[in-house]
């Protein structure tokens, strides 16, 4: 449901012959093309009022030492609350962690970066609280990213995860369904033991329920026609983005906010920046799931393309004139040979379908910086959130 690269992928440059005019940018990442310079004033989000420049702040930690002291933080409460399920239950999700091999024997394969659980430790610290405050939001959305992570490879018939055997080819089908269920129980449960137990599982709840409605909206779409009354639009599409992977982004810094005793309007504000966060990353996803490097993705060049996913480059080259050949190959999407992938990949870059990705993510970004600037937070987890998140959207983390 979440989207796994976020935890996964590293700083993949782009594959994809001679770059648009929007492509060249001075990183050969994808980010260098996306980013509007996370930290500058940016316009306001419309409805946002006025921003003011940012603040100068003090040179921050990359991003890679910001994560490692959250997950360093959070990692005793995560084990700790996975402690307290069913044995198996306990063993399938510190499988799922990387932490143990099926049978249960310990293992360190990769968990994850931990961007989730960084972000609700930075939205306690920037709410001028300890990082302490942060940590139960941390597990909650690390335990909900974990359990959608298990319920999405059964949805998507993905037999590997990390590299490694998924859940529900590793254990079976019902016991991945039922340590992703005991997942959410645990993080609902997480959150109710707080201080501010109401709104908090308020906060998480909502989020989940915005996480299925996307990853509904997401299957559905691979069901409707490419063009016509009836095909997916650019906006759908948003929509789709925003609850399906920014539901839970925004939802780390706000719970996170929360629990510090952040008021209303900062709680608000932080979730809807990691919501147009949200957004800005699949779309990246996107770019790179038709034009990114394998060797860097992990993914097959064009794996998009060939599977016909619905994504927003294609739907935007299909909103264009012209576009009657990429239809055709779309329409044979599952029996496309090599030179009809790169012959689709071709027509929707030419049909502007890769540009209006790219402006599209930069107005996502855009509007997140501009919230963060229009709040008073703590300067320097505000500038560490913001080296993270610049470091998301450039996919350098």
């Amino acid at each position: 449901m979440t989207s796994p690269a976020l935890d996964h992928v590293p700083s993949p440059a782009l594959d994809s012959g001679p770059p648009s005019a929007l492509d060249r940018a001075p990183s050969p990442a994808l980010g260098g093309a996306l980013s509007p310079a996370i930290g500058r004033a940016s316009a306001p989000e419309a409805g946002a009022g006025s921003a003011s420049p940012a603040p100068a702040f003090p040179a921050p930690a990359d991003a890679a030492q910001v994560l490692r002291r959250c997950r360093e933080l959070v990692a005793p409460a995560l084990s700790e609350a996975i402690g307290t399920l069913h044995p198996w239950v306990a063993e399938m999700a510190r499988y799922a962690l990387g932490r143990c091999e099926v049978g249960g024997a310990p293992a360190d394969h990769g968990q994850g970066k931990g961007v989730r659980q960084a972000l609700a430790v930075l939205g306690a610290e920037v709410a001028l609280g300890p990082a302490e405050a942060g940590v139960p939001a941390a597990v909650a959305v690390e335990l909900v990213h974990v359990f959608s992570l298990l319920h999405d490879d059964i949805m998507d018939g993905d037999a590997l995860r990390r590299g490694r055997p998924a859940v529900w080819k590793a254990y079976g089908t019902g016991p991945a369904v039922l340590a992703g269920d005991a997942l959410f129980a645990l993080a609902v449960e997480t959150t109710a033991f707080t201080p501010q137990a109401g709104s908090a599982v308020r906060q998480l709840t909502a989020a989940l329920g915005d996480l299925v409605r996307g990853q509904a909206d997401d299957l559905l779409f691979a069901d409707r026609p490419w063009t016509g009354p009836d095909a997916v639009t650019a906006g759908e599409y948003e929509v789709m983005a925003e609850r399906k992977t920014g539901a839970l982004l925004g939802c780390a810094p706000a719970l996170g906010a929360r629990l510090a005793g952040a008021p209303d309007r900062t709680v608000t504000a932080l979730d809807r920046a990691g919501r147009h966060l949200g957004v800005a990353f699949q779309i990246a996803d996107d770019v790179l799931g038709i034009w990114g490097d394998p060797s860097l993705t992990g993914k097959p060049v064009h794996s998009d393309l060939r599977q016909g996913k619905k994504t927003l480059p294609v739907l935007a080259a299909l909103g264009g004139a012209g576009y009657g050949e990429l239809h055709e190959l779309l329409m044979a999407a599952n029996s496309m040979d090599e030179s009809g992938v790169r012959r689709a990949a071709a027509l929707v870059e030419r049909a502007g379908g890769r540009a209006a990705a790219v402006r599209a993510a930069r107005r996502r970004l855009a509007a997140a910086d501009a919230l963060l600037a229009g709040l008073p937070l703590a300067q320097e987890p505000a500038a560490e959130l913001r080296t993270l998140l610049s470091s998301l959207a450039d996919r350098t983390v």
